[in-house]
């Protein structure tokens, strides 16, 4: 939500911007005052904030189909909100792709890994990879203890 709501008033700022130039510093700055881009630049650090918070504990290939959502919904906005023309081929191309994280959405959040020189997998759980940051609770998650104990 947070990438299709500052997508969108970037988008909606940069219109009332209009173009501008890396050349010209001064346009830059009088883009990035515009209030729908500088909001657009806060919802998009917000994004960029939870998007490394989720990749700190589980992999790319189970993050970013679970942004995919996100085409969608930025194209129903920029077809109702900023009234955008979306034409049919590109309504295509959104439901092949949304169509094929469908494909690979269902897989694990962490891919399975093995602990130092045994076989036993770690757990799949953001506690768990948690965990294998720190040797104490990577020893403790190897013994099998109970989720919460510990310091």
């Amino acid at each position: 939500m947070f990438a299709v709501a500052g997508d969108s008033m970037l988008s909606h700022g940069m219109k009332q911007t209009g173009s501008i130039s890396l050349h010209h510093l001064q346009g830059v700055i009088f883009a990035v005052l515009n209030p729908w881009v500088a909001l657009g630049i806060l919802f998009l650090l917000a994004f960029f904030a939870t998007y490394t918070n989720a990749l700190s504990w589980a992999d790319l290939t189970y993050v970013m189909p679970a942004t995919a959502l996100g085409y969608v919904l930025l194209a129903l906005v920029a077809r109702f909100v900023l009234h955008e023309h979306i034409s049919p081929l590109r309504w295509l191309g959104i439901v092949l792709i949304t169509s094929g994280v469908g494909f690979v959405a269902g897989g694990p959040a962490l891919t399975e890994h093995t602990v130092a020189k045994g076989s036993e997998p770690v757990e799949q759980m953001p506690a768990m990879a948690s965990a294998a940051r720190s040797p104490l609770l990577a020893k403790e998650a190897r013994n099998g203890a109970p989720r919460g104990v510990g310091l």
